[in-house]
């Protein structure tokens, strides 16, 4: 492991949606109650990875305030410039691949090594669910025996992929999304938008205000409208399932699948309760309505069910042909409307 990968400095901020969570670990701390291992669980997109940073930094402090580091002793500088020796990121060595036990093996060792610093040595463990069985059985030994000082922190996107031996060995410290309200005014102070262009965007990304932060400076707002136009065009037979796999064979098939899971939550809604007002793609009102009318409920939660069992396979890191499962479902996507 190159040591750019082990010491990082922080970035940490408190989101006002996490102030619960923040004086929950506080109180913790400052009552000597501090747990070895929190498992942070939540949705992708909320700040996970900034709390956790947070609580690192403010339990390495060496003068913590009632609420905060003190940002001017000798672990607050290092840990705001160069990096600490005694705080270890572990992350998968490739995006998408797995969390692998000679990792755990070497953080193992880190974890039973005087800090350097005195005080805490800390892990951030993310994404949890990406540790496979013998990374996360190596994990046990470390959760069982810690040390002195010693603080885990693993952060979970999927609760229900982490195993259940490591889960019951942390405090879970459950990392809600927040309400439509403070997350609209929250976007909309970091993007200088309106409070509507700020819901209808976290509308698209489910309510997550980072990956509507994301979403609008990575310029993906073009990539969407392109391919809800290319399935627009399939239903009016313009172009085939094919044509559209192929256009989109290079953009992330994760967020694509997202989109269209999406929609099809959109039409369930308009289906169940028999209007509209609830629909999160209110651009694709048009589209969504003619759906819910023309097509039958068994099509629309058989292409549902197809989408979310895909999703959590790429989730997972299985490798499929990308052209041929996007064929697959654009196929049954443009039989919606269709006898």
């Amino acid at each position: 492991m190159e040591i750019g990968d082990r010491y990082h400095s922080l970035d940490a901020a408190i989101y006002p949606w996490f102030e619960d969570q923040w004086h929950r670990v506080v109180r913790l701390h400052n009552d000597k109650h501090l747990p070895h291992a929190l498992l942070l669980s939540g949705m992708p997109g909320i700040g996970k990875a900034r709390l956790a940073e947070a609580i690192a930094g403010y339990v390495m402090c060496h003068r913590p305030q009632s609420l905060k580091a003190c940002g001017q002793c000798r672990s607050c500088i290092l840990l705001n410039s160069s990096g600490h020796p005694d705080l270890y990121f572990l992350r998968p060595e490739e995006t998408g691949k797995p969390i692998k036990v000679d990792q755990v093996r070497q953080l193992t060792e880190f974890m039973h090594n005087t800090a350097q610093q005195g005080g805490y040595r800390i892990v951030v463990l993310e994404p949890a669910e990406f540790m496979n069985i013998s990374a996360a059985n190596a994990l046990l030994k470390t959760l069982e025996e810690p040390g002195r000082d010693t603080l885990l922190i693993l952060i979970t996107h999927q609760l229900g992929q982490v195993l259940p031996t490591v889960r019951s060995r942390c405090q879970r410290l459950d990392c809600h999304p927040p309400s439509e309200t403070v997350a609209v005014e929250w976007l909309s102070q970091q993007l200088s938008v309106d409070a509507q262009e700020a819901l209808q965007l976290l509308n698209v990304v489910h309510g997550a205000p980072l990956t509507g932060l994301s979403f609008k400076k990575q310029g993906h707002q073009a990539l969407r409208a392109d391919f809800l136009t290319a399935l627009r065009d399939i239903l009016r037979q313009r172009k085939t399932p094919v044509e559209v796999a192929g256009e989109f064979l290079k953009a992330d098939l994760d967020l694509l699948l997202g989109w269209l899971q999406g929609l099809l939550a959109d039409v369930v809604r308009i289906l169940l309760l028999d209007s509209d007002e609830l629909i999160r793609n209110m651009d694709m009102q048009k589209m969504l309505k003619g759906i819910a009318k023309n097509s039958t409920k068994v099509k629309i939660f058989t292409l549902a069910d197809l989408v979310q069992v895909e999703r959590l396979g790429l989730q997972r890191r299985q490798n499929p042909n990308k052209q041929l499962l996007l064929e697959r479902i654009l196929i049954d996507w443009s039989a919606l409307v269709r006898s």
